[in-house]
This record gives structure tokens, C-alpha cells and sequence, in this order.
């Protein structure tokens, strides 16, 4: 009977490979396949094995309580948070300025400083840190993002094979080797480790990049940027950053990112509309409409900035709705007028939009050539996309609307600059917690979610668009997965092949299929239980071969931190498969040529590194 459990996990186990691979379904699919899978193999018949160990389904189901299922998920709201009140801007600001206009050296210098921490700091944190910064690069300098994330993951997790403290699977390894009474120093693994990690970085950094190809989420993500120039208007207040401003030969540069059409000056009761080039001694001054154009992006920033805007409402509007644009539920989205719209022919102004949605017309995107008189006296025509800022509230209150056709995908929320301090502080706490080990990351995790939402850094609908169910399905299923294969004797069979396999070898024969075992196990399982699996073989193994107990101690060390190819292997890669938009099949294709690299590397230097 055992053999039917055992056979029966196996299939599953190189169906979901194939099916993970082939990249045709979901992973949501899959994991939901696998997990039925095995109650249908150990739910319908209850498994007992000849050594009396049972597997029950509520072991099978408690990957959705693991403590990392728990983390990663409450991380990606962390760095949500972080995202959402631009708290990394001025980093982004400062690197841009370092690398002028070579951003892609920008980020790998990143890279190899996030390697360089995780010798020394759990690669986790680590990861949770350089997220946020490498998401703002990215969107400032319009930088593939699949092209950046899974490098940093793989940099992290080989800078963290280098010290004992690199990474917890390091730590357990070592604690297991101890217990076989083998003791291993801080830095016993630090010289071959920094060998291997630096082949593997001019993997990561030189070819990786070129095996990824663009995901269908970023390529929608992308198309649904920040599209062309939008016609808006903004008054100059008396606080306002660009009243006292001065014309230089003729134009104000200092407007940028946005281009100035048109300056409406009142004059006596009237409006003087003044267009460039302008007089060198023309200042702007408050009570100034500044005609303008820019990106969705501009317009955004703007917003986020406080600065005081009008956006062509009437002067009672203005003060309605200057209070709506403060926090996180302020959003911006387009909305199209339809053909026939009652709103087709009324001016931005006297248009009713305003009123009867509460939203805020921010700008106008035309096909044809607008005019350059006031914003607000612009009369709509049918198919101009208009750009409207209100909560999420207020602007889905316009679906189904025939007059206005909204455009729900791009509802995007305006950053809340002001929480931006308190958001760093939450993160900062975060990491630093764990990283001294004050408490758990898990439970320092979840209270820094908690307080992001709290503290108005985050809605509670952006923390739940934050929560990713492709991550919550495949973790849950692949630790169902990995317990059905140890309780069913499948792991210990795979260990006790590859001791048959390397049976009287030499050295580094024994050696070299050692670290293929673990580094197969390791992308099936889990590092950690792959290392706890093996590393008592390994001493065993290296003492009936009177090889250096050592040698074999780092194999499983190193070919334990080889999780490369999968995304359930290790932590970090499943936190970058959504900044990244990456699917199972991208790990195989970006991940597999780097375990084989560094098992051939490891195969070469190792007899020459340990002597053996």
C-alpha cells in the first residue's frame, strides 16, 4: 500500500513540474490541481505507513498557515505601502542623479550591494529593503521590471551563501553538521562561497536579463501607463512653489515635466491670456492660471506635491475638493465622452461632470488641435479623454454611466506624500526587528501591515490588491506537496539513490553527485529541507570515503542555496514574482542554467578548493 502513496506523489509531483513548465495554465489552476490531487490520493483512503507515521489533511493544509506564507504575504503590503507614499522618491531622485542617464548601471550597483548585505543580513530583509527602491527606478526610468527583480532575488540569495549567517538555511546546515559533531566557523564557507557567487553574478547581471521575456501583465501594465499629453490648468497661490518664478529666454523650464501653453493674467476684471515667449521681466504671480500639458504621471505628481490647483472648477468647487485630494483614497482615472453625451458641447467648467460625480475634471487628452483660451471655457467633444481625480468612491459611482464611458483599469491612487515619513518608519521597523532578531519576522510582518493601514498609508482595498492569490495558492499547495513527499518516504528515496549512485566513488565523483542531489531536492522542496535532509548523508558519505568532512559540509550548504529554478524553492523569489510579473516557467528558463553553472563550477573548483 505504501507503494501506491509513494507513486502516486511522485506523479504528482512531475505533473506539476510539467504543467508549471509548459507555463498554459494559471498557477492558480495548478495549485488548486495538486492540492486536489493529493486529498483525492490521502483524504479518500487516510495514509498509514509500516513505521506508524500518518499524513492527515490538516497537514496537508498547513502551508496556509505556514509562517512564511504569513511574511511574505504581509511584506508585499509593507512594501505597498511604501510604493504608495512615494517614501522612496528621494532615493530614486539620488541614484538617477548618480547614474545620469544610465540607470541600468544605476540598478546594478544596487545589485551587487544587495548581494554584499546578505552576507551578513537574511537575504529576506534584504529583499524586502531593495524592492521598493528598484520599483521607483523602474517606473522613473521606464525600466522592464522583469528585466530587475528576479536578479535581485538570485543575488541575494548567492551573496548569502558566502558567511553562516548568510541565510537560515546556512544556519540550520550548521547546526545539523554540529550535531553530527562537525563544527563550522563564520567564515569556513566564505572562500568558496565568494567564488561561486561571483560567477554566478556575471550570470545574473550580464546574461539573465536577456533569457526573460516581457510578461502579459507588464505589456498591459505598460500600454496602460501614462499615454499621451493631457491639457489641464493650475492657479498659482500665494504658497505655491511657482509663484515669484522668472522666464528664461522666453519660457519657463522650470515647469518641467510639464510644458506651459498659455498664461490667463486678470487685469482690471478681465482676463489677459499671455502666450510664449514670454517677457524676461514677467513673473509669475498669485491669482495666475498657467495653461499647461503633461503626462498622467505629472499631473499625479503634482497632486502629491500639494499644490494648490484649480483644474478649472469654479472658486467654490476649488475649496470642496481641495480637502478630497488629501490621503490615499484620492484617485485619478480616465473617462471618455461618449458620442451623443449630454456632456458633448458644455464647457469643462459648466459641464455638470463635477457636481454630479464629485470628481475633478484635472485635464483633457484631444486628438485634434485644442484651443489656447481657458481651461475652463474648453466645450467637450465626443471622444475626449478626460483625466478625473476623486475618491475611488465617487469615480466608480460612474460605471454604466453612457454619457461617460470610464475606463476602470486605469483608476490609480494619488500618493499621500504626507504619510510618506511615517511609512519609512513602519518599514524601517520592520526590517530592523528582525533583523536583530528582537522578534519574529512573521509577527513583525503582520503589525507593520496592520500599522500602514492604520496610519492612512494604505486603504484597505489597496492592502487587499497587495495580497496575491498566485503566491497564496502556490505556497500552500507546494509545502502540501513537499510534506506528502516526506511522509510517504519519497525524499529519504531520493537521498538513498544518490548514495547508491555514488557508492565507492571517488571523492569527487561523491561530491559532485552530492551537490546535484541537493540542488535538485532544493528547487523541489525547500532549501531549508533539503539541507536538514542531507546534510547527515554528506558526513556519512565524506567518512566512508575518508574525504574531508568539510568539503561535503559546504556542498550541501552551497547546493542548498542553489534555488533557483522554481519559485517555490525559496521565499524571495516568490516576493518578486509580483513586482516582476514572472510565471513558473520564467524561474526554469532564468533559474536552471545558474544551478547548472554553479554545480559545474563547484564539480571543477572543489577538488582543487578542499584537496580532495
Amino acid at each position: 500500500m505504501d507503494q501506491f502513496y509513494l507513486i502516486s506523489t511522485f506523479l504528482v509531483v512531475f505533473g506539476a513540474i510539467i504543467m508549471f513548465a509548459l507555463d498554459r495554465f494559471s498557477i492558480e489552476s495548478i495549485s488548486l490541481g495538486v492540492l486536489a490531487a493529493l486529498f483525492l490520493i490521502y483524504g479518500i483512503v487516510p495514509y498509514e505507513g509500516t513505521a506508524g507515521q500518518t499524513l492527515s489533511l490538516t497537514e496537508l493544509l498547513s502551508g496556509f498557515s505556514s509562517p512564511a506564507l504569513v511574511t511574505v504575504l504581509a511584506l508585499l503590503i509593507v512594501g505597498k505601502g511604501l510604493f504608495a507614499t512615494d517614501a522612496m522618491e528621494g532615493i530614486t531622485r539620488h541614484v538617477g542623479r548618480l547614474c545620469g542617464s544610465r540607470p541600468r548601471m544605476g540598478v546594478a550597483i544596487i545589485l551587487v550591494v544587495a548581494g554584499s548585505i546578505s552576507a551578513f543580513l537574511n537575504n529576506t530583509p534584504v529583499v524586502v529593503i531593495f524592492i521598493p527602491v528598484l520599483t521607483s527606478l523602474a517606473a522613473t526610468f521606464r525600466l522592464p521590471a522583469y528585466q530587475i527583480f528576479m536578479p535581485l532575488s538570485f543575488i541575494t540569495i548567492l551573496g548569502g551563501m558566502t558567511t553562516v549567517i548568510g541565510s537560515s538555511t546556512n544556519m540550520i546546515a550548521v547546526g545539523m553538521a554540529a550535531d553530527s559533531g562537525l563544527e563550522i566557523g563564520f567564515f569556513d564557507i566564505t572562500g568558496m562561497g565568494i567564488i561561486l557567487a561571483l560567477i554566478g553574478y556575471a550570470y545574473v547581471l550580464l546574461f539573465l536579463p536577456r533569457l526573460l521575456g516581457a510578461r502579459q501583465t507588464e505589456l498591459r501594465t505598460n500600454m496602460d501607463g501614462d499615454g499621451g499629453q493631457f491639457i489641464g490648468e493650475i492657479a498659482i497661490a500665494a504658497e505655491s512653489r511657482f509663484a515669484g518664478l522668472l522666464p528664461i529666454t522666453g519660457f519657463f523650464p522650470q515647469l518641467r515635466p510639464f510644458s506651459l501653453h498659455s498664461i490667463v493674467r486678470g487685469a482690471g476684471g478681465e482676463n489677459k491670456v499671455l502666450f510664449p515667449p514670454f517677457s524676461e521681466d514677467l513673473k509669475l504671480q498669485p491669482g495666475d492660471l498657467l495653461q499647461i500639458s503633461g503626462s498622467r504621471k505629472a499631473f499625479m505628481d503634482l497632486i502629491a506635491s500639494g499644490e494648490a490647483v484649480t483644474f478649472g472648477e469654479p472658486e467654490e468647487e476649488t475649496h470642496i475638493n481641495a480637502g478630497r485630494r488629501q490621503g490615499p483614497h484620492y484617485h485619478l482615472a480616465e473617462a471618455v465622452i461618449a458620442p451623443g453625451s449630454r456632456f458633448e458641447g458644455r464647457t469643462v467648467r459648466f459641464c455638470g461632470i463635477q457636481p454630479r460625480f464629485h470628481v475633478t475634471i484635472v485635464g483633457i487628452r484631444r486628438k485634434n488641435r485644442m484651443g489656447r483660451g481657458a481651461f475652463g471655457f474648453l466645450r467637450l467633444e465626443a471622444g475626449d479623454t478626460l483625466l478625473l481625480g476623486g475618491t475611488e468612491e465617487d469615480i466608480m459611482s460612474m460605471r454604466g454611466n453612457h454619457d461617460i464611458l470610464l475606463l476602470e483599469h486605469s483608476a490609480q491612487s494619488v500618493p499621500p506624500r504626507s504619510r510618506a515619513l511615517v511609512s519609512f518608519i513602519i518599514f524601517a521597523a520592520v526590517i530592523g526587528l528582525s533583523a536583530l532578531g528582537i522578534s519574529p519576522i512573521a509577527v513583525n510582518a503582520v503589525l507593520g501591515a496592520l500599522a500602514m493601514i492604520a496610519t492612512g498609508c494604505l486603504t484597505l482595498q489597496q492592502a487587499a490588491r497587495a495580497f496575491d492569490r498566485q503566491i497564496f495558492l502556490l505556497i500552500g499547495a507546494s509545502i502540501a506537496l513537499a510534506t506528502a513527499l516526506e511522509v510517504s518516504g519519497g525524499a529519504s528515496l531520493i537521498a538513498q539513490g544518490a548514495i547508491a549512485l555514488a557508492g565507492g566513488s571517488s571523492a569527487v565523483m561523491a561530491i559532485t553527485i552530492l551537490f546535484v542531489a541537493v540542488a535538485i531536492m532544493t528547487n523541489i522542496l525547500s532549501n531549508n529541507a533539503a539541507a536538514a535532509l542531507f546534510m547527515p548523508i554528506a558526513l556519512n558519505m565524506a567518512h566512508q570515503i575518508n574525504a574531508p568532512p568539510l568539503a561535503f559540509a559546504a556542498a550541501v550548504i552551497y547546493a542548498a542555496n542553489c534555488s533557483f529554478a522554481t519559485p517555490i524553492s525559496y521565499q524571495t523569489n516568490l516576493m518578486v514574482m509580483g513586482p516582476g510579473h514572472y510565471s513558473f516557467a520564467d524561474f526554469l528558463r532564468g533559474g536552471l542554467p545558474l544551478v547548472i553553472i554553479i554545480a559545474t563550477a563547484f564539480a571543477i573548483l572543489a577538488p582543487v578548493y578542499y584537496n580532495l
